[in-house]
């Protein structure tokens, strides 16, 4: 199993990412564009065998101690195996980041919470139910 930072965005890559997108083509087609420019933030994808199995875009914030998970799909066939956590895990490792944090809905809110994240209620605007996830990680060893 392997990290893979920046990875080029390849279709299939990119229909990983789309799985944690809103179905829309063209907002599709956005989200991937804003990551290939670099202004969606940073690609990660976790590779096992020689297969890339789980994709995900994080956003650093500004001050370097955060990033916010704007994406992460794994493919159909290794759901539930750690691969996404350990992603996840993984890509925060690299930024060096001290929370990890996303905005989710009903579909994806138990993987959040199985990997650790504290969830709370987020408004949502479109009447459907929203979440805020928030995992504060162990500082790395001196």
């Amino acid at each position: 199993m392997a990290l893979l930072v920046s990875p080029p965005l390849t279709p299939d890559l990119g229909a990983l990412l789309a799985r944690a997108m809103f179905p829309d083509p063209e907002r599709v087609r956005r989200e991937l564009a804003a990551y290939r420019s670099g202004a969606g933030g940073q690609v990660f994808a976790w590779e096992v065998g020689g297969e890339v199995v789980s994709a995900a875009g994080l956003r650093l914030e500004a001050e370097g101690r955060n990033a916010e998970v704007r994406h992460l799909g794994t493919a159909p066939a290794h759901t539930g195996r750690g691969h996404g956590r350990a992603l996840l895990s993984a890509a925060a490792g690299v930024l060096g980041v001290r929370t990890l944090w996303a905005e989710t809905d009903d579909g994806a809110v138990g993987f959040y919470r199985r990997a650790g994240f504290a969830v709370s209620a987020a408004p949502s605007p479109w009447g459907v139910n929203r979440y805020l996830c928030r995992l504060t990680l162990a500082p790395a060893a001196p």
